[in-house]
């Protein structure tokens, strides 16, 4: 099967290159990287280093649930998986998804980075201390970067969750690919290193 990640960014440019460089560097290479500025206008300098990537670059700011739906909508590949450009993948991270033939397929999340605490007292039930950070477990839960079949998820499209505190499309998405009986699988291994920071759009 074939992959896209989608790498989304929103003032995050100080991050991204080290993002872009753990999908470079995976041991199973994606087919295809997109990579979308929602009009920060803070990553400019990437697309002259990682001519590998292919980059969007907003006039306008369209909000997380309009422009990752329009990022969904390009990709052509059997997969796809959202990383936010603040965050990063371990090195055997899409390898590991690969080997999985479900419709969906979530894994574990390590919460890192300086305002780390502000993710976890939301999630105490679920998260645990792990080397300095927290390990997040996601057994058969949604989380921003699940791989998922392209089609299916373009079913439906991003939009925001009715009631969420947040735009929570993530969230939105997998209720809808769950209703219609999408299988699913779980790697339960911390393979996205979540990094919570001064800059992070989401404040919880």
């Amino acid at each position: 099967m074939s992959l896209t990640v989608v790498i989304a960014s929103y003032h995050y440019g100080h991050l991204a290159a080290h993002c872009i460089e753990t999908i470079l560097s995976q041991s199973q290479k994606p087919d295809r990287i997109l990579f979308v500025d929602d009009a920060a206008g803070d990553c400019f300098s990437l697309k002259r280093k990682y001519p590998e990537v292919e980059f969007v670059f907003r006039e306008k700011n369209l909000g997380t649930v309009q422009n990752f739906d329009d990022m969904l909508q390009r990709v052509q590949t059997e997969r796809c998986m959202f990383v936010g450009a603040d965050n990063w993948l371990r090195s055997d991270a899409i390898e590991l998804l690969m080997t999985q033939k479900t419709d969906v397929v979530t894994y574990d999340i390590v919460i890192t980075g300086m305002l780390k605490e502000n993710t976890v007292r939301w999630h105490k039930s679920e998260t645990m201390n792990y080397q300095g950070d927290y390990y997040w477990s996601r057994t058969m839960k949604h989380h921003g970067s699940m791989m998922y079949r392209t089609k299916l998820a373009q079913k439906f499209g991003y939009t925001k969750r009715e009631g969420g505190n947040n735009t929570e499309e993530d969230w939105s998405l997998w209720d809808n690919m769950i209703r219609v009986g999408a299988t699913v699988s779980h790697v339960p291994q911390g393979l996205l290193f979540y990094r919570k920071h001064r800059e992070n759009f989401n404040k919880d």
